[in-house]
C-alpha cells in the first residue's frame, strides 16, 4: 500500500510540475490582408463555416477552450495546431502560388466530400464545428468555384 501512495505522490508532483511548462499560443489580434476570407470576400455562410470548423487549426488565430490551460492537453493542442497550419494556413492564403492554391482547394473539396474535416476528435468537443449538409454543399460549391477561377 505504501508503494501505491509513493507512486501516486510522484504522479501528482509530476502533474503539478508540468503545469509550469509554457506553450506557444496561436493568437493574433489582427486579421492579415492575406487571409482567405478577406481576399475572397467570402459570403457570410462560408465565413461562419470556416471560422467554426477550420480556423482554430488552420489560421493564425485559435480560440482556445478551457482545457488548453492544462498540460498535457495544451501540448497536444499546440502540436495539432502546428501540424494543421503546416498543411494549410488560411491566414497566409495570398502567399500561396496559384498552383498551390488549386492543390489546397482540391484537398478541401475532397475532405469535405469524404467527411474527413473537421476531425472527429475536434467535433467531439466542439459541436458547433460539425458541418451541416447545407454548409457542406455550399462550401463544396464555393471551393469548386474558386478552384475553377484559378489558372
Amino acid at each position: 500500500m505504501k508503494t501505491v501512495k509513493v507512486i501516486a505522490l510522484i504522479f501528482l508532483i509530476a502533474f503539478v510540475g508540468i503545469q509550469f511548462i509554457p506553450t506557444t499560443l496561436n493568437q493574433s489580434k489582427n486579421v492579415l490582408k492575406s487571409d482567405f476570407l478577406l481576399v475572397n470576400n467570402a459570403p457570410k455562410i462560408i465565413r461562419k463555416a470556416l471560422e467554426n470548423s477550420c480556423y482554430d487549426c488552420h489560421s493564425n488565430n485559435t480560440i482556445y477552450p478551457w482545457y488548453s490551460k492544462i498540460q498535457p492537453a495544451a501540448w497536444f493542442l499546440e502540436n495539432h495546431i502546428k501540424e494543421g497550419k503546416k498543411e494549410l494556413n488560411f491566414s497566409d492564403w495570398t502567399t500561396y502560388s496559384d498552383r498551390r492554391k488549386k492543390s489546397k482547394l482540391k484537398s478541401i473539396i475532397s475532405q469535405i466530400k469524404d467527411d474527413q474535416m473537421p476531425l472527429t476528435s475536434y467535433t467531439l468537443i466542439h459541436n458547433n464545428a460539425i458541418l451541416s449538409s447545407k454548409e457542406k454543399m455550399v462550401l463544396y460549391k464555393y471551393m469548386n468555384m474558386l478552384n475553377d477561377s484559378l489558372r
